[in-house]
């Protein structure tokens, strides 16, 4: 929002929040009609393509918002190194509007037929691609300059374009995030060549829809942040410096302000001397910046086969905010196969994200692979494989610490981790379990004075560390399961295993619970029951009538920078325990690994962990009922 905004701010629809699509549904439903009841000589094509010109205007910056973000991702070529916030992505997430105002304007024109020639276009004309570049060139080229300008003026700018500018560090959607006046003045600029056109009987469907395709794509292409314009393409043709802008040249005018207001082409920025004097050392500089080199490293995995959208790669929507899952995503679903399918067949770790915290370097890898294939035995072998060549890649990089996420440090698939030390007893980095982090999580969470609790869920090594834990501080432990009481039992001191006890009687008000929680066990909890998990897994929460923690977590400092994505199901500006337990570890300068059935001291790692900024997740720790 602007800091002063003037009239016509608002999209029309924005009251309308997720259902502003249907906007568009007359329309696309008239054109489809008249498409298939008319006859073949009255058929109009233009009309029927404009619905899918539209979705492929949404495919387009969507590819773009993924590259870039893989891009910066990775740190090498980018132009401002700082780092992107939740406000934004939430500022930004109407980009599509713009899209839905040009199609129905596009509709609207050619059912009233008011342009002359668009009723039947041909698919190409020549002397209207000319034209359009011509008319491109010169009068919208020029025409925004000065309005550009305009909007620079302390009273448009308060009033419309301070919204835009908010995004100091671009995105390639930022380039479309103004106010709904602006972009009415926008659409007649660009509508200069199309009516052109239009009315000099050399229009095309070339000439409509690839014109439009050129100012998204380099709209996209200015604000991504990413300069990948190769050097050598100037050294060939010298005066495109004139005619082409650069990602780079673009970046200055959103940190500089009073610089490079020219739309695409540079040459009114070098006439009216309003070019930016560090254009080129930009430009240089950015080309030549490497890709950056983590001290962290946490390894991640995809869950669910929509869960690619989630990640800061997939849809920013989504990213920014927990992981459920949506009825819509349905409508998907050959997309979400294709994807299935590109992450089968390109088999290789990538980079999610990275932060900065203080001087500490983080990054987020991903494994191409889904929890449902973490299960099948012939798959564990080649996961494995994966997870070791992320290991040695992280040392080769010179990484401090890197933290097993998820499914990637199971007790049946490498040991917690231990597989890998053994392969390669002498690496450098540190592999990170955060087995202790965890545990000490789930041991705040439980209430003061609680003095019994139920331990349910499949016997892991965090489990066993929290039965000990508690059995130590005299609390009552309740196992449900017999065997999972006799596997307790026999890794218990004689002292410890008086407080361990198994029983079937539900009555206890506090349960820890792990992976293997089934439906029937909930449903006979007491009411007032408060559940919290120790697994890496959510349980599905079946009871209104009691309470839920999340999974083990801390809220992150607030000067942990570049964090504007959800990890999974987890709320804004918290991370796993695994995942911090690799930034502590790292932070701590700790010299050893946490990985197979060792555990850190739990009571160091929480303190430490409070020293450096994080905190707890705060839930109600009792339910109404």
């Amino acid at each position: 929002m602007a800091s002063k905004p003037g009239i016509l701010t608002d999209w029309p629809w924005k009251s309308l929040g997720s259902l502003k699509y249907l906007v568009l549904a007359p329309w696309v439903i008239h054109s489809t009609y008249s498409f298939v009841t008319k006859d073949e000589s009255e058929r109009n094509l233009s009309n029927l393509l404009i619905f899918p010109f539209l979705l492929w205007r949404m495919l387009h910056n969507q590819i773009w918002i993924s590259l870039s973000r893989y891009w910066t991702a990775k740190g090498n070529n980018s132009i401002v190194d700082k780092g992107l916030e939740f406000e934004q992505v939430d500022r930004e997430s109407n980009w599509d509007d713009q899209i839905l105002l040009n199609g129905t304007i596009f509709y609207a024109a050619t059912v009233s037929k008011l342009l002359p020639g668009t009723l039947y276009l041909p698919a190409w004309k020549t002397d209207g691609v000319i034209m359009a570049i011509l008319m491109h060139a010169g009068p919208v080229e020029f025409l925004y300059y000065w309005f550009h300008r305009a909007l620079h003026h302390h009273y448009l700018y308060s009033r419309y374009h301070s919204h835009h500018h908010s995004s100091i560090v671009t995105e390639p959607i930022t380039s479309v995030i103004h106010p709904f006046a602006e972009h009415l003045v926008y659409f007649i600029l660009f509508a200069i060549p199309m009516l052109t056109t239009s009315f000099t009987g050399t229009a095309s469907m070339t000439s409509f829809f690839g014109y439009v395709t050129y100012i998204d794509f380099m709209n996209n292409l200015g604000h991504c942040n990413y300069e990948l314009i190769p050097k050598r393409l100037f050294s060939i043709f010298p005066p495109l410096k004139y005619f082409m802008y650069t990602p780079s040249f673009h970046s200055l005018h959103h940190t500089q302000f009073r610089t490079n207001y020219s739309l695409f082409m540079p040459l009114y920025d070098y006439i009216y001397g309003t070019m930016d004097k560090s254009t080129d050392e930009l430009y240089e500089t950015s080309l030549k910046r490497e890709a950056e080199s983590p001290d962290v490293v946490h390894l991640t995995h995809l869950t669910t086969p929509e869960s690619i959208y989630h990640l800061r790669l997939g849809f920013a929507s989504l990213a920014s905010k927990p992981h459920t899952s949506k009825w819509y995503m349905w409508l998907i679903w050959p997309l979400t196969l294709f994807f299935m399918m590109l992450t089968w067949l390109y088999g290789r770790t990538f980079v999610v994200e990275r932060h900065r915290l203080d001087k500490l370097r983080l990054q987020t890898w991903a494994i191409p692979k889904y929890s449902i294939q973490y299960f099948l035995q012939w798959k564990i072998e080649s996961i494995n494989g994966l997870i070791e060549e992320a290991i040695l890649e992280a040392e080769a990089g010179g990484a401090k610490v890197l933290s097993l996420g998820l499914l990637n440090q199971g007790e049946e698939l490498n040991r917690y981790g231990e597989l890998y030390v053994e392969r390669h007893p002498k690496l450098s980095v540190k592999v990170v379990d955060g087995s202790s982090m965890a545990v000490a999580v789930v041991l705040n969470r439980i209430p003061k004075g609680t003095t019994e609790v139920v331990i349910r869920g499949r016997v892991t090594k965090v489990a066993y560390a929290l039965a000990f834990t508690l059995c130590q501080r005299v609390i009552e432990v309740v196992i449900l399961r017999e065997d999972e009481y006799v596997k307790l039992k026999k890794s218990f001191n004689s002292k410890s295993e008086t407080k361990l006890s198994f029983s079937r009687s539900y009555a206890q008000k506090t349960w820890l619970v792990g992976d293997g929680l089934d439906e029937e066990e909930q449903l006979k909890a007491q009411k007032g029951t408060l559940f919290i998990p120790f697994s890496q897994f959510p349980p599905k929460k079946l009871r209104k009538d009691c309470s839920y923690h999340s999974t083990p977590a801390m809220v992150t400092p607030r000067h942990l920078e570049n964090l504007h994505s959800c990890e999974n199901w987890l709320p804004r500006r918290v991370m796993s325990a695994w995942r911090v337990a690799g930034i502590v570890h790292a932070l701590e300068g700790w010299d050893e690994h946490e990985c197979g059935y060792t555990m850190s001291n739990i009571e160091k790692v929480w303190q430490a962990t409070l020293r450096h900024g994080f905190q707890p997740l705060m839930f109600p720790t009792q339910s109404k009922y």
